[in-house]
């Protein structure tokens, strides 16, 4: 039995154990296991969006067991607290662990730099917790401000400083600046007397992006009345500010962003380490210390040939990373031969705020520029890729549920249009309605099919058949206005003074071809086909007709009614009445039969047992 231990929940952990788990899923002399002190992988790219309330606390936690659901990983809740190396062995708060390969992901925790009063007095944004605790305190601040009559205390009450102009810095600033608002609306508070600032030591914020685009985020940054300051020597932080040399900023909130250092096990581990507590690795990302032991995510010192720096420490690095020391580990046990790390990085983004971003991106020696609503799409784009290849379906449709559908305070990068929300009982009559008329016509043809199973009146006759018997009896059964078939049928073959909406040629002709191949004998009448697809038109109209009353799988139905009748249309016969039942059909693909319907029972209970079974799990296919 060959054991592989991988310590870490965050990006590189999870991804790694994922892939291990795919290579060794038929091999029973393999176990798998990922060690965590938390119970969840913490979307860390996202915590600024908590912290100023934008996305509810849920949106950033991901259950660990629900990733490796019906995968070959054992998760292990325990805190390690040392490695030894010479016995292969974790040593944990709850227990020790053997292991035979070691992938370390420990990720990072801030750095402080020895300012004095920075650790003591900041608050931190490295943590699902901590982006809980900064929530809290901007409502705290507000709460107590609001009620302060020392006009000097209020104004230090209602001023924060973020330290650290990077990329967690930024994105902070700016969704803090989008919750200033509604607290100030909720606490009856000026805006004008928040004050907000972003400082650093470097010369420039963002230094890792392009010039223009840092211009370009000053002057947003400028527009949403945040001050920025730079090049500035930062001395000490106390409970009522920041020191820059002389100056001092007073504020009773100070953000530390400012850079990030190895987690603390790895103070205890007898490995080579550079850059702030980082690993040292050769170029198939072992130790240089211990061939059995890999290193992912933001542990890796690693200068790629030609490079000049190491590897940044960024989620890219890990979905790079991952593959290829799973792809290494598993060379080592089947046998094989394994790669070198020569990852190809394709540029970075920033959000400020919900509706505003920049973006460098591209390949290696052809980046371009993106801003505004592009920037902010590909950000969500990058983001769905990911939480597809960690929880698929299932995470995808939290994080637009969460980012576009759901978003709080419409701030989402489309301005909050697809996340207005009213009541589904406004939609119960419309529902009623509509599923009464598909029922009512589709009733009416029953009686027809009943009394002659022959008769086929719902496709035209051949075009290339004598046709004079068949248009005068659609001239008498032009009776519905959804019987769009017969009616179109009449306007074709009859001459009758009925309006059907217009059909493109190239679909006309794919239609005439399809019934020509399947509905059409070779002496002018009909196939066997012909008359199923008939009875299955019937029944498919009373069916979801009574669907749509009853509000049993409202969405389906309404979805099924705008496909029948895209079929009408598509063979010429949709009178301009079908305008309406497409549109009202999907109004109520939402939700409709929430209320006062059989969904409001049905669907809860078929949520519950579906996400139980093995093949919902392993592919995630459902939500929560």
């Amino acid at each position: 039995m060959k054991k592989i231990v991988v310590l870490g929940g965050g990006y590189g952990g999870v991804l790694t154990a994922k892939k291990l788990a795919k290579n060794f899923k038929k091999n029973t002399d393999v176990q798998i296991q990922l060690i965590d002190r938390n119970p969840y992988h913490t979307l860390l790219t996202e915590l600024h969006e908590v912290a100023a309330n934008r996305t509810p606390e849920d949106a950033v936690k991901i259950d660990l067991k629900k990733i490796f659901a019906g995968l070959k990983v054992d998760v292990i809740l325990d805190e390690i607290e040392n490695i030894d190396f010479t016995e292969r062995s974790l040593k944990g708060k709850q227990a020790a662990y053997a292991y035979d390969y070691l992938v370390i992901g420990t990720g990072s925790k801030p750095t402080f730099f020895g300012i004095p009063g920075a650790q003591e007095n900041s608050y931190t944004l490295w943590s699902y917790d901590d982006a809980v605790r900064l929530k809290d305190r901007f409502r705290q601040m507000f709460t107590e401000a609001a009620k302060e009559s020392d006009l000097a205390v209020r104004r230090e009450k209602l001023s924060f400083v973020v330290v650290g102009a990077g990329f967690t810095g930024v994105e902070l600033i700016g969704e803090m600046a989008e919750y200033r608002s509604e607290l100030c609306r909720e606490f009856y508070i000026d805006p004008s007397e928040v004050r907000m600032i972003v400082a650093d030591m470097a010369p420039k914020i963002l230094p890792l992006l392009p010039d223009k685009l840092i211009a370009k985020s000053e002057r947003y940054l400028k527009k949403l009345d945040i001050e920025i300051i730079t090049g500035k020597q930062i001395t000490g932080v106390s409970e009522t500010g920041v020191e820059l040399g002389d100056q001092k900023l007073t504020a009773r909130t100070v953000i530390w962003t400012a850079g990030v250092e190895g987690a603390e096990i790895l103070d205890k581990l007898d490995v080579q380490q550079k850059g702030r507590k980082r690993i040292e690795t050769n170029d198939k990302l072992q130790s240089l210390d211990h061939e059995n032991v890999y290193v992912v995510g933001d542990n890796i010192f690693f200068i790629p040939e030609g490079e000049e720096r190491p590897v940044p420490q960024m989620v890219e690095n890990a979905e790079h990373a991952a593959p290829l020391i799973a792809h290494n580990i598993t060379a080592d046990i089947k046998g094989g031969t394994k790669k070198s790390y020569k990852p190809a990085f394709h540029g970075m983004m920033v959000s400020i705020g919900s509706r505003y971003g920049v973006a460098s991106v591209g390949l290696p020696g052809k980046f371009f520029s993106l801003t505004g609503f592009f920037a902010m799409f590909a950000k969500h784009a990058i983001n769905v890729l990911y939480l597809f290849t960690v929880l698929g379906f299932n995470k995808v449709w939290t994080y637009l549920m969460h980012e576009i559908f759901h978003a709080h305070d419409r701030r989402t990068f489309l301005g909050g249009h697809f996340s207005k929300r009213s009541p589904n009982f406004w939609l119960v009559p419309l529902r009623v309605f509509v599923g009464w008329m598909w029922l009512h016509e589709g009733w009416d043809k029953l009686q027809k099919v009943i009394d002659d199973p022959n008769n086929i009146f719902l496709i035209p006759p051949d075009p290339n058949a004598d046709v004079v018997s068949a248009a005068s009896e659609a001239v008498g059964n032009v009776a519905s206005t959804v019987d769009a078939q017969t009616a179109a049928s009449a306007v074709e073959n009859a001459g009758q003074a009925v309006q059907a909406i217009p059909v493109p040629g190239f679909v006309s002709d794919m239609v005439s071809s399809m019934m020509d191949l399947m509905f059409y004998s070779g002496d002018g009448g009909y196939t066997w086909l012909a008359t199923a697809f008939q009875v299955g038109m019937v029944a498919a109209e009373i069916i979801f007709g009574l669907m749509l009353i009853a509000g049993l799988f409202s969405a389906i139905a309404s979805i099924a009614t705008i496909g029948m009748g895209l079929m009408i249309w598509s063979s010429g016969m949709a009178p301009t009445d079908m305008w309406w039942y497409w549109f009202s059909a999907f109004a109520l693909i939402g939700g409709s039969g929430s209320i006062f319907g059989l969904d409001y029972y049905v669907l809860p209970w078929l949520k519950k047992h579906w996400k139980k079974t093995w093949f919902a799990k392993r592919w995630y296919l459902y939500t929560d």
